[in-house]
């Protein structure tokens, strides 16, 4: 379960943050430059655009699946959307390229066609992210396998059976193929009482060979976090630089430069706080397990000869001496010399 995007290292010991951008860039390269910039600033791994022709992903009339109140056609459909945004061809991408080598972050895109998927590669693309509503498209998933790269398959909207299909079909072409299984709900956004995290629990038994992630539509980034708990190492989350820009519907339910820095520090302490799988006494524990513990202590003078009784001991810190649970054992023994009150009772000291 480990496996390399360009210099990132995605594995069971490590959380990879990737900035989805997609086309919040508004086909204007301030903006995506802005967006790399600002993904790499805040400590993300990776940022990843969106990589489609309106013409290739939809009919004209295919309905909207979601509803934002900042659309210029009010009642337009799928493609009346997409393509105000799908302006970006190789050149462009080459270019987004660059600008993701310049500021120190891993470029990538989701193609939504085997020939965007082409493309992407030529500029320098390590890896592909395939959407939730690809993960049936198995013609297009032969496709993607073919290239050999690791790949982040997201699962919105699917169950376990399709998913093997994906897996399956993904293998037949590239035995060897890295793939990560993207927890997602496909909802936008999310409702945190639709993310179902605990269906984590279920990809994991069932695929146990594969690394784990979390493609999240929820508001805010505390969801992703609770995630890396449960076993997710590859996070990917919408995110902008302003979320009043117009054009995208991703803008309002995006996180910002401010969120992502949190989510990329925060998602470090999660990770490193999980620790061990046994529970047991750790190294750090050592002081408070010697003076926060109980142990025997009497609690007034006893002469040597004397009968231990009940109301002679007590049990209080530091837990250097005689542990409670050995209360019965002492109560009822001989004094085997004297003893002042407040101290603790050693073994020597009964019979």
């Amino acid at each position: 379960m480990e496996f390399k995007i360009g210099n990132v290292n995605c594995s069971q010991d490590n959380v990879t943050i990737i900035a989805e951008a997609g086309v919040n860039h508004l086909g204007r390269f301030d903006i995506a430059e802005d967006l790399i910039q600002s993904a790499a600033k805040a400590g993300a791994d990776i940022i990843k655009f969106q990589t489609y022709k309106a013409d290739d992903l939809t009919l004209k009339n295919a309905p909207r699946f979601w509803d934002w109140e900042g659309e210029q056609d009010k009642q337009g459909s799928q493609y009346d959307s997409y393509s105000l945004l799908d302006r970006f061809g190789e050149d462009e991408h080459i270019e987004l390229a660059k600008l993701c080598k310049k500021h120190n972050i891993e470029f990538m895109s989701t193609p939504f066609s085997s020939d965007a998927a082409e493309m992407l590669i030529r500029t320098g693309v390590n890896a592909f992210k395939i959407a939730s509503c690809d993960i049936t498209n198995l013609p297009f998933l032969k496709d993607i396998a073919s290239f050999k790269v690791p790949i982040l398959l997201s699962t919105g909207a699917s169950n376990i059976n399709e998913i093997g299909d994906a897996l399956r079909t993904i293998k037949d072409v590239d035995e060897h193929a890295d793939v990560c299984i993207m927890q997602c709900t496909l909802c936008y956004p999310t409702e945190y009482e639709d993310a179902h995290l605990n269906s984590l629990n279920h990809l994991k038994k069932a695929f146990p060979e594969n690394l784990l992630g979390l493609s999240d539509h929820t508001l805010g980034y505390h969801i992703p976090l609770a995630s890396i708990a449960l076993g997710a190492r590859v996070i990917e989350k919408h995110f902008t630089i302003d979320k009043k820009l117009p054009m995208s519907a991703d803008h309002w339910l995006s996180i910002d430069p401010d969120e992502l820095e949190l989510l990329c520090k925060y998602s470090k302490q999660i990770l490193n706080s999980l620790g061990s799988h046994e529970k047991k006494k750790h190294p750090s524990e050592d002081k408070t397990h010697s003076y926060a513990r109980r142990s025997i202590v009497s609690t007034k003078d006893i002469s040597k000869g004397e009968i231990f009784k009940k109301s002679s001991l007590a049990c209080k810190r530091p837990g250097t001496g005689i542990p409670p649970a050995y209360m019965e054992t002492i109560i009822g023994s001989k004094a085997l010399k004297d003893i002042k009150c407040d101290s603790l009772i050693q073994e020597s000291d009964f019979q």
